[in-house]
């Protein structure tokens, strides 16, 4: 069991040795080679460059004088592998093994950066070296992703040295239970994981709840497409998430958490089971946890993939190794969750965020966002884009900044057409609104929603009609069958699309869109199938013309759909 003051001699022992990641030069070493080991990176074959690495330092001798660390995702996904090197600061994308040499004998050896290997802004004459100078991360604010440049994900001492669990250790020696709920309460931050939901107010009422035990749960079954923001926070950052449920544990007097994480996550998972054993080692999950007398242990359950499983009901009954099924509310998980007992369900980026707050203090927290959204936000940037990949925004940064600032704006001097925000339950937000404030309110006034994060950009050539029937497709696949509103009327919005994509469109098939999805909205059981019109509804008002060339003129603007004779 570590005490308080065993976690302090850890921190000030590994915080000396990580100075060079900080800028200072160190005496004994000459840099630490920071290799995004996300598993975008990784599908890049990061480790060969690793490797490589390694041969170049051993054949000039310096082996023992650098360090490669592989992070977390760094977020430039479509640029990896990428490194950054220390003490200076240097940030080299789009490496090969073939460069390890250049980079160990002119960089790390003569102090000769290499350019031919430093990032190039989208139209950009000359390379920026310093990963702080380029937009992409100069632009951003790292709150749950503060650790995924800076530490190894598999070792506790580097999550310890940059204040990981600090929080906990103050949560259960300076703070009450009722205390740290306040502190969330009062900081703001609202649950990452779609429904915008107040989390200290879902941590009171579970907290206020009859019957025991209690339970803390992490919904990792992040299943929107192009969306994974949450497998890099589990990948990059896990002790964030375990410390989080911990504290939460302690707040309304649980002792179980579960991390429901999807089985398509094979390193998000090994890198979990790694920290959670580490924690459980140095006493910081189990009994007695710090010597305060608070148990609490956590366990995963995998997800079989099953979409509607994201939905908190369906989440907890999966859990429960029963068929993910959602089941009508009330009564809600705060008062009968798994098991049927009182239980705090919160996404990964929640729980990453828990920890700041109660470390650094509701009122700082509450001082980054809008005044109803506070914080930060994760997203992830995929579609026609130049920077694909990881994020981490104020609450409030405007879409244009997102898209153009850090996004680097669209490949190929196309125009910009519109944003999908929220997965298949968001909706597209054209050029017009591109201004926007990004925050529960704003978005959903537009027809879209935060969502759990994802961000899908379009262009000049993407047809509006055919992106509603890509969406809607999807929530036929995964729809759960149980209510017939999701079952029967995405199937019919479906099969009404197909017909207008092929040139078969009717007129009143707007209308008939418009009539179904109202009806879906208002009867649809879960979440799910509540918002499984969102995309349709929200082309069919911004780009309803495409609708109507599709069926009046059989034309198809984009030049997509391919119409039948």
């Amino acid at each position: 069991m570590k005490s308080l003051e065993e976690l302090a001699q850890i921190k000030a022992k590994r915080r000396e040795a990580l100075k060079i990641r900080d800028g200072i030069p160190s005496e004994t070493e000459k840099a630490h080679i920071m290799m995004c080991g996300g598993a975008g990176c990784i599908s890049s074959k990061c480790t060969d460059v690793v490797d490589a690495m390694k041969a170049a330092l051993a054949k000039n001798g310096i082996a023992d004088q650098v360090q490669i660390i592989l992070t977390g995702c760094m977020g430039p996904c479509d640029m990896g592998p990428v490194a950054i090197v220390y003490p200076d600061g240097t940030f080299y994308s789009n490496l090969k093994p073939k460069n390890a040499d250049a980079i160990v004998e002119e960089h790390i050896m003569k102090g000769n950066v290499v350019q031919r290997l430093l990032y190039r802004a989208p139209g950009a004459k000359e390379p920026t070296p310093n990963v702080k100078d380029i937009d992409l991360f100069a632009k951003q604010k790292k709150i749950v992703l503060r650790n995924n440049f800076y530490i190894d994900p598999t070792s506790i001492e580097d999550y310890i040295a940059n204040d990981g669990y600090a929080a906990l250790g103050k949560a259960l020696t300076q703070m009450t239970p009722e205390g740290i709920i306040e502190e969330v309460k009062k900081a703001g931050i609202r649950g990452r994981g779609g429904a915008g939901f107040p989390s200290g107010m879902k941590w009171s009422f579970t907290a206020a709840a009859t019957g025991s035990p209690k339970y803390v749960v992490c919904n990792g079954d992040e299943g929107d497409p192009g969306a994974f923001m949450d497998r890099s926070v589990l990948e990059g950052d896990p002790h964030s998430v375990i410390e989080g449920m911990a504290i939460c544990g302690r707040a309304i007097g649980a002792e179980q958490g579960y991390v429901y994480v999807r089985a398509e996550y094979p390193l998000a998972i090994e890198r979990l089971e790694m920290a959670i054993a580490k924690a459980r080692e140095n006493g910081l999950l189990g009994k007695d946890i710090l010597g305060s007398g608070f148990n609490f242990d956590i366990e995963i359950r995998i997800g079989a993939g099953a979409f509607v499983c994201g939905e908190e009901t369906a989440l907890l009954t999966s859990i429960e190794g029963k068929r993910g099924e959602p089941r009508p509310r009330p009564p809600f998980p705060a008062n009968a969750g798994v098991w049927g007992k009182p239980t705090v369900l919160n996404n990964v980026e929640t729980w990453a965020n828990i920890p700041e707050i109660i470390l650094k203090g509701a009122d700082w927290y509450a001082s980054i966002g809008t005044e109803k959204s506070k914080g930060t936000k994760v997203f992830a940037l995929a579609g026609r884009i130049n920077n694909t990949g990881i994020v981490e925004v104020p609450m409030g940064t405007t879409l244009r900044e997102i898209v153009f600032d850090i996004g680097g704006g669209i490949p190929r001097k196309k125009e910009f057409k519109a944003v999908q925000t929220g997965g298949p339950s968001g909706g597209c937000i054209p050029a017009a609104y591109l201004d926007t404030p990004v925050d529960y309110d704003s978005l959903g006034a537009l027809g879209a929603i935060m969502g759990s994060g994802g961000m899908i950009v379009m262009d000049q050539d993407t047809c509006m009609v055919d992106i509603a029937k890509f969406f809607i497709d999807f929530i036929v696949d995964e729809s759960c069958g149980k209510c017939s509103p999701c079952r029967l009327g995405t199937k019919r919005m479906y099969e009404i699309l197909e017909r207008i994509t092929t040139g078969k469109g009717r007129e009143g098939d707007i209308e008939l869109l418009e009539e179904l999805g109202a009806v879906i909205k208002s009867t649809a059981l879960c979440g799910l199938g509540q918002t499984a019109p969102n995309p349709i509804l929200s082309t069919i008002r911004y780009f309803r013309d495409e609708y109507e060339a599709h069926i009046k003129e059989h034309k198809c603007a984009a030049n997509v759909c391919e119409f039948e004779e």
